[in-house]
């Protein structure tokens, strides 16, 4: 018993002594500029030749994030209505190009490639140059959208324009998803299909009865990583702002600071919210 508690000890140290340079680098490079920011948040900081100086103000950068600053409060809710277009949109995409690639075609790893590829590259400056390029947009849905336009405004026709002015973009923010969705649909078991089919069901039905269920787990994963994906985008008008405020002389480190704690307390909620809906629906579903 006690050559068994050794072995679980030694193993146990053994394993610490393995992730000890994560951990130590974590808690230098992430967790002491972490919680140094929200200590910094509640400072009026000046930067002098002497060093970093602080002035405590208490809530006084929240207040003004809030009640003065009315460019951060609309890039927030253009972020939120981002999130409550793009991401279903994404999803769905993922879902359909995954579907696609897990036909028996050919060349199928060159297309599996082809969808994967601009993870590789999808930095902030090459979409912003592909973005100032106007190669982000299909020339051949520009009469489409003239129409759209001159349709009047609404909620669809508002969903189809910007379907179609950020299609490629979007396609660019799916290769992770169609991967995990690919993954997910190659380990599903064929004989279940097999046997959907003897009992008469239709493609459509076998979809929406087996597939779609089988892939609630990874719609959750996929929800999660595109709506941290698209916060943390270089591009995000909300980054920007808080960058732009870095160096003001009004506002400075401090305030900067204040608005990185908020954008990061209003991802938690929406990822929050978002994870628990969505986690409650399935249970609920399982209890019937």
């Amino acid at each position: 018993m006690k050559k068994l508690s050794k072995l679980s000890t030694k193993n146990s140290l053994i394993g610490l002594l393995f992730v000890s340079p994560w951990i130590i680098g974590f808690l230098i490079f992430t967790a002491f500029p972490l919680f140094y920011s929200l200590f910094l948040s509640f400072q009026k900081v000046k930067i002098t030749t002497g060093g970093i100086q602080t002035t405590f103000t208490s809530f006084e950068n929240y207040r003004y994030a809030f009640g003065v600053d009315v460019v951060f409060v609309d890039y927030i809710f253009q972020y939120l209505e981002q999130l409550l277009v793009s991401v279903p949109i994404i999803i769905v995409i993922s879902i359909i190009i995954a579907l696609l690639l897990n036909k028996k075609v050919r060349f199928r790893g060159f297309f599996r490639t082809i969808f994967f590829l601009p993870v590789i590259i999808s930095s902030g400056p090459v979409i912003k140059e592909l973005i100032d390029q106007g190669v982000t947009t299909i020339p051949a849905l520009s009469q489409i959208e003239s129409v759209l336009s001159q349709s009047g405004d609404g909620f669809i026709i508002g969903l189809l324009l910007y379907l179609i002015d950020n299609l490629i973009v979007i396609l660019w923010f799916s290769g992770v998803q169609i991967l995990i969705f690919l993954a997910a649909l190659q380990k599903m078991d064929p004989q279940i299909y097999e046997a959907a089919k003897v009992d008469g069901a239709s493609t459509w039905e076998s979809f929406w009865k087996i597939t779609l269920p089988s892939l609630v787990p990874m719609i959750i994963v996929n929800v999660v990583y595109t709506i941290v994906n698209l916060s943390v985008f270089s591009l995000n008008t909300v980054i920007g702002h808080i960058q732009s405020n870095m160096f003001k002389v009004d506002t400075g480190f401090g305030y900067a600071s204040a608005l990185a704690w908020i954008y990061f307390l209003i991802i938690t909620v929406v990822l929050a919210i978002v994870v628990g809906a969505m986690t409650l629906k399935r249970r609920k579903k399982h209890a019937y």
